[in-house]
């Protein structure tokens, strides 16, 4: 199952500067848990992060984060954590005419 994470710093962004070294170190041996994270980039700043994780449950996503220097410092403002399903690029060929097929079904 894939969740994502959207969150955004707090205004001064000095938090984020002093703990990237950790969190990159602890991002770096956790690599299997996630398909896609890099910061939110505003103007050429970074505001915030987002993260794409494979995990079996929201409690997993969670116990992520309570080890993370960018989640325990914690850096962010606001998180907002969302379940979500891999669509594209298809993992399995012919998943999206599948999806299209019982899109068309349910509509009626």
């Amino acid at each position: 199952m894939s969740f994502v994470i959207i969150a955004r710093d707090k205004a001064e962004g000095t938090l984020r500067r002093r703990n990237r070294a950790a969190h990159l170190d602890y991002v770096a041996t956790r690599q299997d848990l996630i398909i896609y994270a890099g910061p939110l980039i505003e103007q050429g700043r970074m505001i915030g992060s987002l993260f794409v994780f494979d995990l079996d449950t929201r409690e997993a996503v969670d116990a992520y984060c309570a080890a993370d220097p960018y989640f325990t410092a914690p850096i962010f403002e606001s998180i907002e954590i969302y379940e979500s399903r891999w669509m594209v690029p298809e993992r399995k060929p012919g998943a999206l005419a599948t999806e299209a097929q019982k899109a068309r079904a349910d509509a009626g």
